[in-house]
Order: structure tokens, then C-alpha cells, then sequence
């Protein structure tokens, strides 16, 4: 777990181990992405790819997949998770990941499924950045091409609780660390600039420890 004084790539780490933790219990939509890759002709490109959570999978079921992601603590993790797949892979299956910001990354080939998963695109700070990304992600499309954006839609009774209180969202076992993480978050939103502003933070414990929070 990190401690005070810890490097940046020691805090990034965590926060890509928590990540882990945080959407391990989000796996519905990897058969989703399974079915529209067997459909689709062609190379895969996920942008946002993260820790690996759906592009292994894709690549483990055989298809030739690019990740791009801009956290090169969430690339190690995924090069972890494809390492620990690739001898199960089906023949044809590859991954090549690329460190880089998914609004200006350019790769030479086409291809004929490009995804943004899990609210990828309400990571950018603005509609500008946004729009570049969907520029981008257009730019990257074979012409039979398909791309798929995946994004939470709140209702208006959702927004009402984005008054800045903390909620603790979940406490979950981490067994590589023999730890316990629990998360908690306050977000506030702002009807002005109709957009919603998140403070997550992390506390990690052994048993007999104080907690250690990273956010």
C-alpha cells in the first residue's frame, strides 16, 4: 500500500490496483464486446483501454487488438493480465499496447471496431476535448467501421445527491496485498456548466493497521 513520501509511480500503481478493484464486479459488458468483435471485420482499437479489463479478453479470444491508454501504471497491469493469457489464447489473437492521450494518439492502421467502454469519454475535462476524441476515433475507422461509446446517462434524482457529501461506495478484500480498500466519494454538480465533479479516495488497511488514504 502506499505510504508518506511514497514516489508518484508507487501512488499510481496503487490507483491502478484500486481501479482493478473498483470495476471488478463490472464484467457484463465484456461479452457485449466479444459479440460486436465477432461481428466486425478487421483490427480492434480500445482507447481508455485501462488495466486490460476488455481488451485482453478481445485478444484472448483471438482477435488482433491495439489499447491505447495515457497511464503507463495501467499499461504494466495490463501487460500482467495478457502475459497470464496469452498461452490460452485462440490462434490469431495479439495485443499491442500504446501509451498516449486518446484525444491526439495516431495509429497507421484502420479498424473495424473501435471502442470507448465504461464512461471513457466523460474522463476529458470538456465538450472540446470530447469532440476530439470522437474526431479521433472517426479518423481511425475502416469504412465499414463501427465504434461504440459507452456513457452513463444520469437521471435527475441521480444529480440531486451530487451535493458534496461522502458515500462510501464500497470495502473490498485485496488478496494480492492481504489488505482491505474502501472507497468513498463526494461529488458535487453544477447545473451551469452541466457537469459533475468527483473526489474519490482510497483507504487501505491490514487488520491491525490505521488506514493509508490515496486519492
Amino acid at each position: 500500500m502506499p505510504k508518506s513520501g511514497d514516489t508518484g509511480d508507487a501512488v499510481a500503481a496503487a490507483l491502478a490496483r484500486y481501479y482493478d478493484l473498483d470495476v471488478s464486479e463490472q464484467y457484463d459488458d465484456v461479452e457485449m464486446y466479444l459479440a460486436l468483435a465477432a461481428a466486425s471485420d478487421g483490427p480492434i482499437l480500445e482507447l481508455a483501454c485501462g488495466s486490460g479489463r476488455i481488451c485482453v479478453p478481445l485478444a484472448a479470444a483471438g482477435h488482433r487488438v491495439t489499447g491505447v491508454d495515457r497511464d503507463p501504471a495501467m499499461l504494466d497491469r495490463a501487460r500482467t493480465m495478457w502475459a497470464g493469457r496469452r498461452k490460452a489464447t485462440s490462434d490469431g489473437g495479439s495485443l499491442d499496447l500504446i501509451q498516449a492521450d486518446m484525444t491526439a494518439v495516431e495509429v497507421k492502421e484502420r479498424f473495424g471496431l473501435v471502442i470507448l467502454a465504461f464512461n471513457g469519454l466523460l474522463l476529458l475535462p470538456d465538450r472540446s476535448a470530447q469532440e476530439e476524441v470522437v474526431r479521433n476515433i472517426a479518423g481511425h475507422l475502416a469504412s465499414d467501421g463501427r465504434a461504440v461509446i459507452d456513457i452513463w446517462l444520469p437521471a435527475p434524482e441521480d444529480l440531486v445527491l451530487y451535493d458534496g457529501r461522502l458515500v462510501t461506495d464500497w470495502i473490498r478484500e485485496d488478496p494480492s496485498m492481504g489488505t482491505r480498500v474502501a472507497k468513498t466519494t463526494s461529488a458535487r454538480y453544477s447545473p451551469a456548466s452541466a457537469s459533475a465533479t468527483f473526489d474519490t479516495q482510497f483507504d487501505e488497511w491490514r487488520q491491525m493497521d490505521a488506514p493509508t488514504r490515496t486519492h
